[in-house]
């Protein structure tokens, strides 16, 4: 039974993981915190997987176990000392004919979700994963409505942010 329990676990994650991966890139600044939550992600997944009643898909849980061990290790964290992230400073040096201006879109992008509260980011992502509000709100527990007024605020937000 345990096996056939962890043959299903291992075959749902496997098929979703890319779902940890972004959720990973939007709450961490740098790859040791993203294997770090990774691996923690993981963990609360395997340890609830039990639990999983399938009354929703796979994925829409699996978002739900990964953004909230994302939020609740972003509030831990943000009570620890601040450290300075020297990949910031990293240089590179790139072909002429490189058109790197996707790079520095999505780089801005990412920078201004992080800049957003954990619900928003957590909005943020599940639109920009192209969820239903429906989904969306089934994931983070909140009413349909109560989200697309959220997602709003959230993209004035990023809009700001954007173009100060």
């Amino acid at each position: 039974m345990e096996k056939e329990l962890e043959n299903n676990f291992l075959t749902d994650f496997e098929a979703n993981q890319n779902i940890v991966h972004k959720v990973c890139r939007i709450y961490t600044t740098n790859q040791d915190a993203h294997n770090d939550l990774f691996q923690e992600i993981t963990i609360q997944l395997w340890k609830n997987y039990n639990k999983f009643r399938g009354d929703a898909k796979f994925s829409t849980w699996m978002y739900r176990v990964a953004l909230n061990t994302a939020i609740s290790l972003y509030r831990k964290s943000t009570r620890s000392i601040k450290t300075q992230d020297f990949t910031d400073y990293s240089f590179k040096i790139k072909a002429e004919e490189y058109d790197d201006t996707e790079e520095i879109q999505l780089k801005a992008l990412y920078d201004a979700i992080r800049k957003l509260n954990d619900i928003d980011k957590a909005l943020i992502f599940l639109y920009l994963e192209d969820k239903p509000y429906k989904e969306i709100s089934e994931t983070l527990g909140i009413s349909e409505v109560n989200a697309r007024v959220k997602m709003n605020r959230a993209k004035d937000k990023l809009k700001k942010v954007l173009n100060p």
